[in-house]
This record gives C-alpha cells, structure tokens and sequence, in this order.
C-alpha cells in the first residue's frame, strides 16, 4: 500500500470515528431528551385530566368524563388511556395502535423507547373515586429522533465528503515531494539522471529531497566520469592527437573485424609527401595545421560517398578503408579522394597531381589482413614507381552472379524461408553453463548452402534486410527452434530493420502472437543504436513490453561516448572483437576494462567475443564479465522438432 493511501486510510478511520461518537452522542441526547419530554408531558395530562375528571365523577356524569377523556386522547399521542370506577368496578379503555408516520419501521422495531405509564387516584376527600392510567405513545419521540437523526448524518456525511476531496489534495500536495523522490530513486536505480527535484516547503522533506538531489548528482557525475575515462583511453590509444582521426592500431582492428564479418570493399593506403614540403617551408605547426584541415575535409565529405573508415597511420600516410561499397562505388570515392587531395595542395601553393600516391586493393574471399594491406602497399609502391597519382590491384575475382541475378535468388530463396540454422553457444564466465545462444543462417540457393559471408553484402546492398528479418523469425517460429532452448537465443538485426518503420510495427505484431517471445534477444550493432538512436528506443520498448531482451552488439567499436548506453539500458552487451585482437597484441586492456565498468555501473551484463582457445579466455577472467563466446566454443547445427 502506498503512502498516500496508508495517511488517507488513517485519517479516513479516524474521521470516521470522530463522526461515529458524534452521531451517537447527538442520538443518546436526542432519545434522552425526547423521553423527558414525553415523560413530562405524560404528567402534565395526568394530572390535568385528573382535575377535570373529579367534578363529573362526584356528580355520577360517566357521558361527561368519558368526553373529557376522549378529548385529550385524541388529541395527544397516548396509547392507552384506562378509567375505572371505584363505586361499582366499571373500567373504560381507550387503545390506540401504534402508526408512527415517516418512520422506517425497523427503526421503530429498535424499540429506542421504554414504555412510560402514569396512574392517578382520584378522590373526594377521603372518599376515592376513580383511577385514571394513561401510557403514552412513543410516535412523537420516534419521529423527532429520526428527524434529527437523518439531519445529523447527513450533515455529517457531507461534511465527511467534503473532508475527505480536501484532505485528498491536501495529501497530493503534501506528498507530491515523496512521490517525485520515489520516480527519481527508481529512475536512479535504472541508471537514468533527469533533473533536481523542486525543493518542497516542507522541513523534513526538504531535507530528504536536497539529499535525493544530492545522491543523484554525484551518482550522475560518477557515470559521466566513467564515460569521460572511456573516451579519453580511446584518444589515447586509437585517436592519432593531430588529425583526431583513428591511428594504425585502431585501423588494424577494424581491418581484423571486417574481414571477420560478412561484407565486401577494399582500402587505400595514401601516401602524402608533400605534407614534407610544407613541413621544410613552414615547420611542424605549419604541416599539422593543414593535416588538420585536410582530416576534417575528408571526415565530413568522404563518408558521403560510402561508408568508411579514415585513419593516419604515421605522419605522411593515411589508409582508407571502405566497408561497403562495390568496385564502381570504390572508383568514385577514390575519385572524390584525389579531388580533395588536389584542392588542399593547391591551396597550399604545390602543383596538383604531384608528390602524393594512392594505392587500392579490393577485398577477396577468405583474405586476411596481412593480405589486404600487402596489397595496398604494393599498389602504393606501384604508383611511386610508376609516378602516377594511384594504382589499383584488380582482384580480377569473378563474381557467381550479377546483381539483378542476386536480388532475384536472394528474394525467392528468402520468400520460400530456405533457411539452414546453427547457433553458437555462449557460456558463463564462472559456471561454463551456456547462458544464451546466437543463431546463425545459411541460405539454400540452385541447392548450394550459401554462408552469410557471401549473401550478407548482397542483402545491404540491396536493402533486403528487413524481408529477411521478417522471413528469418517467422522461419525460427515455424520450425519451434525457441523452444529447444530454454536460455534464449539471440537474433541479430539488419540496419534496414531498425530504420523501417513498418518493420517495427510488424515486429510488435509478432512478439504478440509469439509463445516463446521471452526467449528472444535481439541483438542492434552499435553503430546503429547510435545513428538510428530514435528508431532504437523505439525497437526496445516493443521488444520489452514483449518480454524480450535487446543487447548492443560490437560494443566499443566506435570512438565516442557510451552515453547511449545509459539511455537506452540494454539487457546486456558484446564488445567488439577488436579487444579480443587486443588482447592478442596486449595492448588497450585498460580502455576494455573501463568500457566493462560502465556497462556494470549501468547494471548492464558484459559479453566479451572473440575467444578462441583457453589462454586467451583467462586474459578476460579478471574482468568479471558476465560471458564469453568465440570460436572457443564452435557453432553447431540447429536441429529443430
């Protein structure tokens, strides 16, 4: 029970007693009182009807004393009026029954009211003459005390009532203070800071709301302060300080983690020499200004082109590594590059088309990342050898089929749920229990199983990604595969799912209809929960209001703050694989050890990916996280119902 209704109930019983012990005072004193008077009056006509009796019944009248008494009879409220004559016995009774007029007759049921009976001796001298006995009736005692009664109750009761809606908006605005400290302990309990909360007039709840204000401020500071920790060992680390753009380390990684994942494109490696010329001219501070300059220029334009990633790799070299983006949409970013190059040259009075070089290389199946970037040396070598601007090795790889060819085998394969399942297990980093499952899909094509690796790209680049998330669950649904595991099994989403509003809808639909809904985790790269930040908070308060559970893939991969996370409180997280290829190289652990530490400040449970054998897995025990998976712990088959 809240407090509210606790005071109100309190005052409500008491009220309600104060009430109680009025109305039966007010009722005591009432059928007291109406029993006096009747008592009263009930002497009065006895002896009054006795005075006017005793000449007539001296003289023998019986007419003339019986209209005495039938007079007073009728006209007072008696119930029964008896004269008996002493001379000869003769006894005359006058009875009325009792009808009380506007009186519920359970009321006069309670019989409130005792009987009251009055005799008189009349007598002529010595001699006596008649008794005269008369009871009274109890109509006008009965109708007086409910008519008092029904007025003092309802007085009363609207006094109650009227009470009651005062003490009522008196009690919210008394306790509105209380109530804005229980939403702001449960939002600090989420992890989520809002504004101080008013100061109340109120002495002892200024205090405690000043104290509230007080927690929560240095709570907030706590977090912003593990975040600030974050970002500042990420520039540390992975930002170069004069471009601000990523340094070699970071590109590195990244280049490890794309070749890991599904997708196609290729990296330049650039190679400005004329940045020396500026140096000689106009020193250091004047070289770093316009490798500023430049930084910024490609920052803002290239990724317009296509998605990319943009990195200074020691002081004249710079790499370019473009994540999705086909032959055709490479020749164009390389050809914006160029553009770009030459204009700051010119602006800083060299000739255009000299003294720099670009070497280009295109992503293959099953390249690693020592491969990608011999390529992109030796095509950067080529260019300087050659004197020309850039070189570009060709794959030459053939492709299985056209684009038109792709979407066309990609929406039937999808529409017909051609779907082959496997999952990897995720175990606990204590109990070695698997605490989730990530599914994995496979696509059957002319009767080749086609892996996401190949097909993934296509689905992007094609925007087919929301059918397949739609075929993918509805697929996962008809088989029963959530039911074969009870620890639930996570779903990764596309880009196009989150930024589709029919998806989202279509999604709500879904989980309603859905009877393992809690077992679902959907999983949203970082990269999207950042850029489709609306569409994100969205997702998660139809995936939770399901039942089901969200997680924040990648987690880490970007250079910015995590103070998404705290606003959108997700179940759990997976950092990026580039901590695992960290961790090979031992370097960085302190940024993984402080992103850890803001995901359990935000009560959020850590994933670490990207194990494969126990050595490295012990590297992570320290870190406390929550699970781990890798090819540690390989993929397995679905086997469904």
């Amino acid at each position: 029970m809240t407090l509210f209704r606790e005071i109100n109930s309190l005052l409500f019983g008491l009220f309600l007693m104060v009430m109680s012990v009025l109305v039966y005072f007010q009722f005591t004193q009432t059928r007291d009182f109406m029993s006096q008077q009747m008592e009263s009056d009930l002497n009065n006509t006895i002896t009054s009807l006795g005075l006017m009796l005793k000449p007539h019944i001296e003289t023998g009248d019986i007419a003339t004393a019986e209209t005495l008494v039938n007079v007073i009879f009728e006209g007072g409220f008696y119930r029964k009026v008896t004269l008996k004559w002493l001379v000869d016995g003769k006894e005359q009774v006058w009875e009325n029954p009792i009808v009380i007029q506007g009186v519920p007759q359970w009321f006069v049921d309670l019989d409130l009211f005792k009987k009251q009976k009055k005799e008189t001796l009349i007598t002529s001298g010595w001699m006596q003459l008649a008794t005269i006995e008369i009871e009274g009736h109890p109509a006008l005692g009965y109708q007086e005390l409910w008519r008092v009664m029904n007025d003092t109750v309802m007085i009363l009761s609207l006094l109650f009532i009227l009470s009651i809606f005062a003490l009522r908006i008196r009690l919210n605005r008394i306790l509105k203070p209380l109530h804005n400290i229980a939403i702001q302990a449960r939002d600090i309990s989420q992890r989520k800071f809002g504004q101080d909360i008013e100061l109340p007039k109120t002495t002892e709840l200024k205090d405690v709301v000043g104290a509230i204000n007080s927690m929560s401020g240095q709570l907030k500071q706590i977090f912003s302060t593990l975040d600030q920790e974050v970002n500042e060992l990420k520039e540390d680390k992975l930002v170069d300080q004069v471009s601000n753009l990523p340094n070699r380390q970071y590109l590195s990684a990244q280049i490890n983690n794309w070749l890991n994942e599904p997708g196609f494109g290729g990296l330049i490696l650039a190679k400005f020499d004329w940045l020396e010329d500026i140096h000689s001219k106009y020193g250091y501070q004047g070289r770093d200004e316009i490798i500023k300059v430049i930084s910024n220029r490609m920052q803002s334009e290239l990724p317009k082109v296509t998605e990319s990633i943009i990195a200074r790799i020691s002081n004249t070299e710079f790499a370019f590594l473009i994540t999705k983006a086909e032959k055709s949409t490479i020749e164009i970013y390389l050809q914006s590059l160029i553009r770009l190059i030459n204009q700051e040259i010119t602006k800083a009075g060299c000739t255009p088309n000299t003294r720099f070089a670009l070497g280009v290389s295109q992503r293959i199946e099953n390249m690693q990342s020592a491969d990608l970037l011999s390529q992109s040396d030796n095509a950067l070598q080529q260019a300087q050898r050659d004197n020309k601007v850039s070189h570009w090795i060709d794959a030459d790889q053939p492709q299985k089929y056209s684009r038109a060819q792709w979407r066309t085998k990609l929406v039937d394969a999808i529409n017909n749920n051609d779907f082959i399942f496997q999952w990897q297990p995720i175990l606990s980093m204590t109990t070695e229990q698997v605490i989730q499952r990530e599914i994995y899909c496979r696509l059957n094509i002319d009767q080749n199983i086609v892996t996401a690796a190949e097909f993934m790209p296509f689905i992007e680049l094609l925007s087919l990604g929301a059918e397949l998330d739609k075929c993918l669950l509805q697929s996962i649904e008809q088989q029963n595969i959530l039911a074969l595991a009870e620890e639930g099994v996570a779903i990764n989403l596309t880009h196009d799912s989150l930024q589709d509003p029919e998806f989202i809808l279509w999604l709500a639909n879904y989980l309603e209809h859905s009877t393992y809904a809690e077992r679902i985790l959907f999983e949203i790269p970082e990269s999207a929960a950042i850029s489709a930040f609306d569409q994100s908070s969205k997702l998660l308060e139809i995936i939770r209001a399901s039942g089901a559970k969200i997680g924040i893939d990648q987690c880490g991969r970007q250079i910015g703050s995590l103070e998404y996370l705290q606003k959108l409180q997700p179940d759990y997280i997976k950092l990026d694989l580039s901590f695992a290829y960290y961790d090979k190289l031992n370097q960085n652990k302190e940024v993984c050890r402080a992103l850890v530490n803001v995901a359990k400040g935000l009560n959020i449970a850590v994933i670490v990916t990207g194990i494969e054998d126990a050595e490295q897995l012990s590297h992570f025990h320290s870190l406390k996280a929550a699970g781990y998976q890798g090819y540690i712990s390989p993929v397995e088959d679905v086997v469904s119902n």
